[in-house]
């Protein structure tokens, strides 16, 4: 894990009292650094009870504020409940599209 991933593990912990995190540096599928600049992002807290889907992104990026700014271009992120993660019959990570800006891929 990287000092950014880390950067993100540690102020989700502290913010959010996240007890799931799943992050997943994805940089590698896009053009531009080879590194911690996209990521996938599973988080599950109890903050996030009883808050819709824009409030629960909402406190994910302020509790991310100064990741944001030295880095991350991209963050794709589901946010669950413990109930909701325990109820999950499979996998909970996002499928991250294609790169639009070209993928090195290509």
């Amino acid at each position: 894990m990287g000092p950014l991933a880390t950067r993100i593990h540690t102020a989700l912990h502290r913010e959010l009292a996240a007890e799931h995190i799943e992050l997943v540096d994805e940089s590698h599928m896009h053009s531009g650094p080879a590194a911690e600049t996209h990521f996938n992002l599973v988080v599950v807290s109890e903050t996030f009870d009883g808050k819709r889907l824009v409030a629960r992104q909402r406190l994910v990026y302020g509790a991310l504020a100064a990741e944001l700014r030295d880095g991350v271009h991209a963050l794709t992120m589901k946010t669950l409940t413990p109930a909701e993660f325990s109820a999950a019959a499979g996998p909970v990570a996002n499928v991250s599209p294609a790169c639009r800006g070209g993928s090195k891929a290509d």
